[in-house]
């Protein structure tokens, strides 16, 4: 982690409240760093619905695998996170890692290996001396509590500068939930169907497959459109956990997430997933400015979204963006080498509110000055309209500096 504090971190931190069904521990178990808490164990002492997006790497860590195994009964009694190692080509070492984690889990909580969810992150490819935290999980299990969250954050953070938090609250057939929400994520961030670490955990009585639906479809928008740095991680966990604790107050269970009762939820819930996206994309390793890349004019939504990501991880762009130049030309680059349609001459593009080019060539009434003014601020928009069709799409990055390689250039150092 490095000293400072990224400029782009929130001001102040979300008051998290406690979500009922859900307690949580942390411990410093010297994985990797000394002197932090490195394992983080939530419990649930009542067993909650579970549902999860993972990476799409061809090659994920061990705890994906087991986690992909286990959600399909549905079911969450415990959650073991450590940082510092990712337990990621790590091979049959690695399974005995997360089968040695499973077994301290469920036998300090007093339930099935399957209803244990395991996350890693950190170092990829160095064994993962599960032994360091199993000894702990039994003294996390007891010691869990439900006013934790900000500890908890703070437990599975790697190169982040700050903890992610988010929560929110919705209503359910006339009945108040929470949602909590925290997440993890600095570098090797390109989301592909799920973020770095993330866990969401609200006490709504929501059933298992209604819940998948619901994260399933949220991830798109959110955590699926920021980058960092063009990086799928080996790791990328996003679980969502519904305790049921509501149903004391009379909240109606829930079991399709096609019903109208869950319209606010839903709103809530995605509105959450896109704030913690976002503060993952404002701690980018090194970042100093965050960049939001509309495409509009696309021959349909999915070619907008490729070719706003073209634009987003270029490392031109956002070295540009870094420099506080405002160099359109290299986002005609990004949007011609997309793959997707486009027409030279009917491109316009924008840097803030200021159009730089149309028509395939510099706006006449193009002013540098103009342009430079928008660069020099924190949070930048490039719009782009392909001109083509009515395809929309939004994603999110940051730019490119110096920190960013050093921090990489000695990551296991």
């Amino acid at each position: 982690m490095s000293g400072s504090v990224s400029p782009l971190a929130p001001k102040t931190f979300a008051e998290m409240p406690s979500v009922r069904g859900v307690r949580m521990a942390t411990a410093a178990a010297g994985i990797k760093y000394k002197n932090r808490t490195d394992v983080l164990m939530m419990v649930f002492d009542k067993p909650a619905a579970a549902a999860g997006v993972f990476t799409r790497s061809k090659c994920p860590s061990a705890p994906v695998d087991f986690c992909r195994q286990n959600l399909a009964g549905g079911i969450a009694r415990a959650v073991v996170v450590n940082s510092g190692n990712a337990n990621a080509f790590t091979g049959k070492k690695g399974r005995e890692a997360t089968e040695l984690t499973a077994k301290s889990a469920a036998k300090a909580v007093g339930c099935a290996e399957s209803e244990v969810f395991l996350a890693s992150t950190g170092v990829i490819g160095e064994p993962l001396d599960a032994t360091k935290f199993a000894g702990v999980l039994d003294d996390l299990a007891v010691a869990g509590k439900e006013d934790f969250w900000f500890e908890a954050a703070k437990a599975i953070m790697t190169t982040d500068t700050y903890p992610k938090v988010a929560t929110r609250m919705a209503e359910i057939g006339g009945v108040k939930v929470t949602i909590n929400g925290i997440a993890k994520g600095a570098g090797m961030i390109a989301p592909d169907m799920a973020t770095m670490l993330s866990f969401v955990v609200t006490d709504a009585d929501i059933a298992p497959a209604a819940l998948q639906a619901l994260l399933s479809a949220g991830v798109g928008p959110t955590f699926n459109s920021v980058t960092v740095d063009s990086d799928t991680s080996t790791s990328d966990t996003l679980m969502l956990f519904a305790t049921g604790a509501a149903a004391a107050d009379g909240q109606p269970a829930i079991s399709d997430a096609a019903d109208a009762r869950l319209d606010a939820f839903r709103v809530a819930l995605n509105d959450l997933l896109r704030d913690l996206a976002l503060q993952v994309v404002r701690d980018g390793e090194g970042a100093r400015k965050m960049v939001e890349v509309t495409v509009e004019g696309a021959e349909n939504d999915a070619a907008a979204k490729r070719i706003a990501l073209s634009i987003a991880n270029s490392p031109l762009v956002k070295t540009a963006v870094a420099g506080e130049d405002a160099n359109w030309g290299r986002v005609v680059m990004a949007v011609g080498k997309s793959g997707e349609m486009a027409e030279r001459d009917r491109l316009a593009i924008w840097f803030g509110d200021v159009r730089v080019a149309v028509e395939g060539e510099r706006d006449p009434t193009y002013s540098e000055a103009a342009a430079t003014a928008v660069m020099k601020a924190e949070d930048i928009t490039i719009r782009v309209d392909i001109g083509l069709g009515s395809g929309r799409a939004t994603v999110y990055t940051c730019d490119l500096t110096k920190e960013y390689v050093e921090i990489n250039g000695d990551y296991r150092s």
